[in-house]
């Protein structure tokens, strides 16, 4: 038996990314335009603070995507919204 799982849970991916750090390519998949980019910062009264850079990307294939970078890390994910 499987246990419960967490909903929308980040999956690692791979990304190429322009020398400002936003997103060229997903998953070889091309970005046509970046339409939005924001900073989380959370948790900073924790031991495990959690920062991400996210952007909100419209794909060479028509997909809207949503991926974020760990700048501690340097690790992209993608999260389904």
């Amino acid at each position: 038996m499987v246990g419960p799982r967490r909903l929308n849970e980040p999956r690692r991916v791979a990304v190429d990314a322009d020398s400002a750090g936003a997103p060229r390519a997903v998953a070889s998949v091309a970005v046509e335009a970046v339409r939005e980019e924001w900073l989380v910062e959370d948790r900073w009264w924790t031991p495990r603070p959690l920062r991400r850079h996210y952007f909100e990307l419209a794909m060479a294939d028509g997909r809207a995507l949503t991926v974020f970078r760990d700048p501690g890390g340097g690790r992209w994910y993608r999260q389904r919204a």
